[in-house]
């Protein structure tokens, strides 16, 4: 008997009013936050982060399991060390989204970041000829677009909106008031290609598993499936692709901003299979930076889910 095609999963529907207290709940919560400094509530976030750790079992399993694949030289100490303070990380982005409006502006930047290697990159977006910002879950990946649109560079972000639109138009909201512009993600791809040809820069979060078929280059020493959609939009339009990073320093809300690898079209012109050269480059550079601190990844995602065919026609 044939076996039946798997059925698809229906989209959950949100009810308006649920959301609409989730909101309510969010706003609530804040005040609290607010009677507290910064820094006291990304210790509390270490905290909960610690806490996650301990009581979700699947999603520290996987980190665990990304983490020993990904570095087989380190002892099984420095594996748990790293997911666990892995988590710490992400239970502090939260805190920095929150007051990121409140405390980062214009004339105090310096306060909050400062940028390496990053003045070329800089150069490229002010003449307007184009350039594609590829970043990671790593680390505050937000906070480097909304210091940018401060500055008044053309800048657009690609990401999925949140399932919760009160939530969604009140956080994309705060980025938009800085000046970074969001794109829903999904039937963006003609959009993405405009807005590149006129000169802006486009943000990626471009470490996301993109099925069975993205295109597989290196990771970490495994293959990882990747989006097309970047090399396509470089090659098309002839511009270049920064590579960028923004790093925790300790536990505060202070950040290294960083740019550690720029490819430019001369570099592809040449190549055979120039898209899977460019992707496999960038992703090469996102591995350089996430090495110098595993700590601020996320490893308990599933950037490894789908495999190549090669391995899944193995018997």
């Amino acid at each position: 008997m044939a076996d039946s095609p798997p059925r698809k999963k229906k989209k959950k529907k949100h009810n308006p009013f649920t959301d609409w207290l989730a909101y309510l709940a969010l706003r609530i919560f804040m005040v609290f936050l607010y009677l507290f400094d910064v820094e006291t509530n990304l210790n509390t976030a270490c905290f909960l982060g610690r806490l996650l750790w301990k009581r979700y079992h699947r999603g520290r399993k996987r980190a665990l399991d990304n983490l020993r694949a990904s570095f087989p030289e380190k002892s099984e100490q420095w594996i748990w060390e790293t997911g666990r303070r892995s988590f710490e990380h992400l239970a502090m982005l939260p805190i920095d989204v929150l007051f990121m409006a409140r405390l980062v502006k214009k004339h105090n930047r310096r306060d909050y970041s400062y940028y390496k290697t990053a003045e070329r990159a800089k150069w490229l977006m002010q003449e307007g000829r184009g350039l594609l910002m590829v970043t990671a879950h790593y680390s505050d990946f937000l906070i480097m677009g909304y210091i940018l649109g401060l500055f008044g560079f053309n800048i657009h972000s690609v990401a999925r909106p949140l399932d919760n639109r009160y939530i969604n138009r009140y956080l994309y909201g705060v980025l938009k008031r800085s000046g970074l512009r969001t794109i829903d993600k999904k039937g963006a791809a003609e959009l993405m290609g405009k807005i590149a040809s006129t000169g802006a820069t486009l943000c990626f979060i471009a470490d996301q598993d993109a099925g069975k078929k993205g295109i597989f280059v290196d990771f970490f020493g495994r293959k990882a499936s990747t989006y097309k959609s970047i090399g396509l939009i470089a090659i098309t339009n002839n511009i270049p692709i920064g590579v960028g990073y923004t790093r925790r320093i300790d536990n505060r809300f202070y950040f290294e901003i960083g740019v550690n690898r720029i490819i430019f079209p001369e570099e592809w012109a040449q190549k055979d299979n120039s898209l899977e050269w460019v992707t496999a480059e960038y992703t090469k550079a996102i591995e350089e930076f996430v090495r110098k601190d595993p700590n601020q990844y996320w490893w308990l995602h599933r950037r490894w889910k789908n495999r190549p065919r090669n391995e899944r026609e193995k018997p």
